[in-house]
This record gives C-alpha cells, structure tokens and sequence, in this order.
C-alpha cells in the first residue's frame, strides 16, 4: 500500500506521454478553430475593427519579430523590447522636428529636415513627406548601434559570466527603465505626433474608413515580414542566425562566428523594432509610457505564433491585434492589455510551444 501512490505517479505519467500528440494534435485543432471563429466574427460584424486590428496587427508583427530573434539566439526575454521601440519613434520624431525640452517649453535646435525644401510635401495621399522617411531610416541606424552597444557593455559580459536567464531579464528591465527615462529627460512627458492637424479618411469598399497611412503601415510590416523570412531561410546569415540558435556550441564546432551572429542579430532587432515604433507613433500619439504597455501584445504574438518563426509572428500579431480591437463591442477600451494577457495565458496553458512549434524555453 505503502508504494501505491508511487506506481500510480508513474503509471500517470506514462499515460500522459503515451497521449500527449493527441493532446498536443487536439489543443492545435482548438486554437485554430477559435482563431477562424474569431476572424469569421469579426470581419463578418464588426469589419472596421476588424481592419484596423490587422493594421495594428501589423505593427506588433515588427516587434514580435525582433522579440522572436533576440530570444531565439540569446535565449531570454528583452523587456526592454517596447521601449526601445518608443526611443526609434523619438529618435525619428527629433530627426524630423529636431525638437527637445527646453527649460520650460520646447526648444527647436534647428536640425530638423523639416527644413529641407519641400520636405513636409505630402507624397500623394499620404501625410508626410520625404523628410519623415528619412527620419525613419535615421532612427533605424540610431536604433540598431545602440542595440549593438547595449550588448557589447551589458549583455556581453553577462553571457561570458554564465549568467542565468534571470540576471538577463533583470538586466533587460534596468534597460527598460533607463531608456524611459531618457526619453522623459529629452522629450519630456507630454504627447508629441510627427504631422500636426486633422488627416481625412479615405472610404473603402464594405463600408471601412482608414487613413492612407494605415494602409501604408500594413504594407510596410507585411514586406518586412516577407524579407525576413527570406533573410532566415534563404541566406547564409539566416542558416548562422538558425543554427545558433539551435545550438551555439555545435555552430562554433562548424565554424560559424557566432558573436558576429549575435551582433547582426541586434542590428536586425534593432532596425525592425525602430521601425515598429515609427509606424505605432505614426497611427497613435507619442508618450513615453506607450513602450511598457506594448510588452504584454509583443510577447503574446510571439508566443502564439511560435518562437522563431517569422510566419508565426505574423499571425499571432494579427491575431492580438484584431481580438484587441474588437474587444471594445465587449469592455471599455482601457482593457484592451488585459485581452492581451488573456491570450498569452491561455497559449501557455494549452499550446506553449505556440501554433507553429516554436520554443518558449
């Protein structure tokens, strides 16, 4: 009697490992299922929320996708990843305006390509200028050597310490705080846009209003997405990115240079999350504060998804995007992060390993 519980215990767990396809096969199935469901609904009865979901879909697809990177190679959870999306938008919006805090109000210091001829010249449709893509491509390069830096002074020395997955997100959360607090110091608390005034909507077909720079956000984040995939399974960088991550230790054996790996890493997270924060701010105002309430959406889509996988990050980012967007039929619209809490709860639950077989350890 005494070893009863004993043999129980193991005759459980071999039950559990006998079907645990099955469960794995069925929990798949379920998600699927509810994902369909939820973009029937949506884009049969509430097909405006339904668009601008995938737009801001979209752009969690850029953030995800740098999240996915860094965790794959580095094996840890950047919580610094929505505020260094934050730092692009501002370092885009002071390229752009070239305008900081000054003692009491603003203080322009003259450097903005605002003051290029003809730089705020709407292209076509669209709100802004050649100035402001300039802007974006400044922030990009800003973003991805700061990233770079970032490793080599913290992250670096962590690793060749040995350090534990906790001292990485610890050190991640300090770099969190400090950005914030360096975009408070230079720029202030107060909400900031790259266009002022009021921008008209163009009419769709099935009675959908967007602005002709949403369509030009969802364009953008799909063509990134593209080149990624084709950057991680169509290049030499890509196979060295994926067997590093796999196994760094087998990819030295091979000869790959798997610091130089990282560093293209971060210059990769670096360039997609600035990008990110330049098309969030262009859909949205810029607060400081907008960078911590992105970590639990960029953390659900990449989940969801599949760690490592582009594709994944794709869907699981419109899939938050859209169940966000559409929640406001059901809660007030400040609980839109709690939907994203949700989601992130119930794939760890069911499918940790997310749609796609990704990696969540």
């Amino acid at each position: 009697m005494v070893g009863l519980p004993a043999r129980l215990n193991d005759q459980l767990a071999e039950l559990r490992h006998r079907f645990r396809p099955l469960l794995d096969a069925l929990s798949a199935w379920g998600l699927w299922v509810l994902i369909g469901a939820l973009f029937v609904w949506a884009a049969l009865d509430e097909r405006q929320l339904f668009v601008v979901g995938i737009v801001v879909g979209s752009i969690y697809a850029l953030g995800a996708l740098g999240l996915t990177l860094i965790y794959g190679i580095l094996k840890f959870g950047n919580f610094a990843h929505g505020d260094t999306m934050m730092l692009g938008a501002y370092v885009a919006y002071f390229v752009l305006t070239g305008r900081i805090v000054g003692e009491r109000t603003d203080t322009n210091t003259g450097l903005g390509l605002d003051r290029l001829p003809a730089a705020t010249d709407r292209l076509g449709d669209l709100t802004f200028g050649y100035a402001f893509l300039l802007a974006v491509a400044a922030a990009v390069i800003v973003i991805a050597l700061v990233s770079v830096g970032l490793d080599r002074v913290i992250y670096r020395p962590l690793r060749r310490r040995g350090s534990s997955i906790v001292i990485f997100a610890i050190a991640s959360l300090g770099v969190a705080l400090a950005t914030r607090s360096v975009i408070l110091f230079v720029w202030g608390p107060d909400s900031r846009v790259y266009v002022s005034g009021i921008h008209r909507a163009r009419h769709l077909p099935f009675d959908i209003v967007l602005k002709t720079d949403q369509i030009f956000v969802l364009i953008v984040a799909v063509a990134l997405t593209a080149a990624m995939y084709l950057l991680l399974f169509r290049t030499k960088l890509g196979k060295a990115m994926r067997a590093t991550a796999d196994n760094p230790a087998l990819a030295r054996v091979a000869g790959i240079n798997t610091e130089q790996t990282i560093v293209w890493t971060w210059i990769i997270g670096g360039a997609l999350v600035a990008v990110a924060g330049v098309l969030l701010a262009l859909q949205a105002n810029l607060t400081p504060n907008l960078g911590f309430f992105l970590l639990l959406p960029l953390f659900a889509a990449a989940i969801l998804g599949g760690l490592g996988n582009p594709v994944g990050a794709l869907l699981g980012a419109m899939v938050v995007g859209v169940a966000q967007e559409t929640s406001v039929e059901f809660l007030s619209p400040g609980y839109k992060a709690s939907v994203a809490f949700f989601i992130l709860v119930v794939i760890l639950l069911l499918r940790p390993h997310g749609l796609f077989g990704g990696r969540t350890r």
